[in-house]
């Protein structure tokens, strides 16, 4: 408990410099490098691909994806890097003469493409409004459905959720970190609108941070089946005892897109 502590008191307040303070290749540089182990992290933890070149091009892919972003989402620059990427893997499929399988091929897809295409999918947030006040939105309904759910279970719990995927989590704790979510998030609005005078939509705030639990608690399941099929506590451990990069951003992974179809259709703030 104290070393998750630590991490989060030093990891939340560079967060919060980073994505509010910091210009947005400084958000690109660091999604890079996040998304890169990422990669890394599922290729070596299911013990999917031994090929190096085939590491090598998801991580390439990987880290590639957050300056696509900050460039401006060109297609032919996503066509041009997703045919690199296939001609990578399936060149090194042809190479091995039927020793590389499409369960590979497929997982390397999915760690260098699309899950870093999910989580850098923050950096369409960055100039939505001033101060980037959009960027945190993700963060906060999947860390506060986190926090919310993990209190709720611990006093509340007595029925289970998904004993075989997550023997610990709860029906009350799933329940507690949907309304978790939405007050937090309406929280921040409230910090905002005093911080700055940008007017939030209170109910539209609700509304996201309910339906971003859920989508937030449905990427912590989506990772920890990937886990149990595979027999792994952990993907990794740069974050210590909060785990790897997939541990600690699975729930962002799939928040982050739903938070910008979501203020694309419905603003949360108006100037």
């Amino acid at each position: 408990m104290a070393t998750r502590l630590l991490v989060a008191g030093i990891g939340i307040p560079l967060m919060l410099i980073l994505f509010l303070f910091c210009p947005t290749i400084c958000v690109a540089i660091v999604l890079g490098v996040l998304t890169t182990i990422g990669a890394y992290e599922l290729l070596k933890a299911t013990g999917c691909v031994n090929h190096r070149v085939m590491i090598a091009a998801a991580m390439l892919t990987a880290f590639a994806v957050p300056f696509w972003y900050y460039a401006g989402c060109s297609m032919p620059a996503a066509l041009g890097g997703l045919l690199l990427l296939m001609i990578a893997l399936m060149g090194t499929a042809f190479k091995s003469q039927g020793k590389v399988s499409l369960h590979e091929i497929s997982t390397s897809v999915m760690a260098g493409a699309v899950i870093p295409l999910m989580l850098c999918s923050l950096l369409l947030l960055c100039d939505l409004m001033p101060h980037n006040i959009y960027t945190m939105l993700p963060f906060f309904a999947a860390f506060g459905s986190d926090s919310a759910a993990l209190f709720a279970g611990k006093f509340l719990g007595k029925h289970k959720l998904a004993p075989v995927l997550s023997p610990n989590k709860t029906v009350e704790g799933a329940i507690g970190g949907i309304f978790g979510a939405a007050a937090l998030c309406s929280l921040y609005a409230l910090i905002v609108q005093l911080a700055t005078g940008i007017q939030p939509n209170y109910l539209a705030m609700v509304v996201f941070g309910l339906l971003g639990s859920v989508v937030s608690q449905f990427g912590d399941l989506a990772f920890s089946y990937i886990k149990r099929l595979y027999s792994i506590k952990d993907y990794g451990h740069l974050f210590l005892a909060h785990g790897g990069v997939l541990d600690r951003f699975d729930s962002v992974i799939f928040c982050a897109p739903f938070a910008v179809a979501f203020i694309q259709t419905i603003p949360l703030f108006q100037l």
